[in-house]
């Protein structure tokens, strides 16, 4: 990817498109509505539709097309370097739900993977956290012991099957890697042949919680249901005040064909180098080739220079598999919870009937299966052991988490005020395909220039909190920094928890 090029868009929504489902354009009445057609939104109809509840599944685009879409699709217990944290923030006990809830729900989907007969490209391999600096094997070691310790088949290695050396890894057999979308999409199959309904284009704007609850959207149209789960990844409700506990982070994919004999054969990663993550995928039909995906160069959105990062990771990606044709190039979206687990369970304390599923902190494939499993064990009444270690009202990590929560508040003050006082260019110096926020008579303006030297204004201000929008040149997006929605050049929502655009202005 060069300085000029824009993203190419997500190898797995380009070869598993899907068909359209139709959006709710009248009154439904049902057990449970879903908000979210992401992984752990179809994870949670689904079982709720085997368990012969009504499901309705609420998606305001297109199924699996956000977050999951554009994800490196490793299923894997094995989160970096998270086992040994565990251990000493939950005690051995609580690292061992961890990792028994995360491997349980990855052959739970194993089995479904086999029942359904879905080619969703499903393999088994290794997953391994690696280092390259001998400084920090001493990480690795005791990443291994918890890992082993929580049940895990881990073991601290010093060969893989990467084309350079590393000072160490963890490695954990038998994990497994799939094409997210082939099996999301027979997912979605699956939930209306069992009576559940799908719906795309459908944006929930409200919740009244009750017995019944109430969801209102933006058709007009009303969803009745007993029970209520979101699974927006980001939450679209405030009243948990879950915004205060979770930090988006945005990383860019560079991906394309690399001959087999370069397939490192497993699932990598490591925390250096502003993150690196590598797996590969099967490719055409012939056998003589692999695809490549390679993860990394993290940063809060609306902040750094998105191009700069997808040069950087492109160059690492050639310089290290010089056989590989990059022809894909795009960026995910996760949210980091400031006490390490993700949070699913009940919305807030006083919820009877409203769930949530977020915070999976990059490992949403595993985490939305699990998510699936735990909320249905909730809604159903069934025992589920890990409840109360995901349990969004926890409040013995108050003190544990109180570092990141406070680093994480400093970091939305700071760009909710210094983020006004910052100069702002003049819009008739806007190149083409450029964007900023520019100050006006009438208060401050997203100007984007489009190729044809067209001038776009919206309002500045995210409509989730107020935050100012910043813009991503590689994506041409407008980003939240505060709390990661973001928008298009005229101002619809991309990504949540914002629901309402960016209101049109005129320069």
């Amino acid at each position: 990817m060069t300085e000029n090029q824009q993203v190419s868009g997500s190898y797995w929504l380009q070869t598993a498109p899907g068909g359209r489902r139709a959006a709710l354009t009248e009154d439904l009445d049902v057990d449970v509505a879903v908000v979210g057609a992401g992984i752990a939104g179809l994870c949670t109809a689904r079982e709720l539709a085997r368990a012969g509840k009504s499901v309705a599944v609420l998606e305001a685009g297109r199924v699996a097309a956000g977050v999951t879409g554009h994800t490196t699709a490793k299923v894997t217990a094995l989160h970096t370097l998270v086992y040994d944290k565990l251990r000493r923030t939950r005690g051995s006990e609580g690292a061992r739900l961890y990792a028994r809830s995360q491997s349980e729900a990855i052959e739970h989907t194993a089995r479904i993977v086999e029942e359904l007969g879905v080619d969703c490209e499903w393999e088994r391999r290794s997953a391994y956290t690696f280092v390259r600096d001998a400084d920090r094997v001493d990480e690795l070691r005791a990443e291994a012991r918890a890992a082993r310790e929580a049940g895990l088949p881990a073991s601290f290695v010093t060969e893989t099957g990467l084309p350079f050396p590393v000072a160490g890894a963890v490695e954990v057999t038998d994990q497994v890697q799939f094409h997210p979308l082939k099996y999301l999409l027979a997912l979605a199959d699956d939930i209306v042949a069992h009576g559940g309904r799908v719906h795309e284009d459908t944006t929930v704007l409200g919740l009244e919680e009750g017995s019944p609850c109430r969801l209102s959207t933006a058709s007009g149209a009303t969803v009745t249901a007993r029970d209520v789960v979101v699974a927006t990844h980001y939450p679209v409700f405030d009243r948990a005040l879950l915004f205060t506990r979770l930090s988006p982070r945005r990383e860019l994919v560079v991906a394309g064909p690399l001959p087999a004999a370069q397939d490192p054969g497993g699932m990598y990663i490591t925390p250096e180098e502003n993150t690196r993550s590598v797996r590969t995928a099967p490719y055409g039909e012939d056998g003589t080739h692999r695809f490549l995906v390679v993860t990394g160069e993290h940063f809060t959105p609306g902040t750094g220079d998105a191009r700069a990062l997808f040069d950087r990771l492109s160059g690492w990606a050639r310089a290290h598999f010089p056989g590989v044709e990059l022809t894909h190039s795009w960026a995910t979206q996760d949210n980091d919870p400031t006490d390490t687990v993700p949070l699913v369970g009940p919305l807030h304390p006083g919820a009877r009937h409203t769930y949530v599923a977020t915070g999976f902190g990059g490992w949403g494939m595993s985490g939305g299966m699990m998510a699936g499993l735990l909320l249905t064990a909730q809604i159903t009444g069934a025992p589920c052991e890990w409840s109360g270690l995901y349990d969004p009202r926890r409040l013995a990590s108050a003190v544990r988490e109180a570092p990141s929560f406070l680093k994480h508040q400093a970091q939305v003050a700071r760009h909710f005020v210094g983020d006004r006082l910052r100069p702002a260019p003049p819009a008739e110096a806007l190149p083409p395909g450029e964007g900023a926020v520019v100050r006006t008579e009438s208060g401050r303006l997203a100007v984007y220039r489009d190729d044809d030297g067209a001038l776009h204004a919206v309002s500045a201000r995210c409509t989730h909190l107020g935050c100012l929008v910043d813009f991503n040149a590689a994506e041409r997006a407008w980003e939240c920094p505060c709390h990661g929605s973001r928008f298009d050049t005229d101002g619809k929502v991309v990504q949540g928890p914002a629901t309402r655009p960016l209101e049109r202005r005129d320069l």
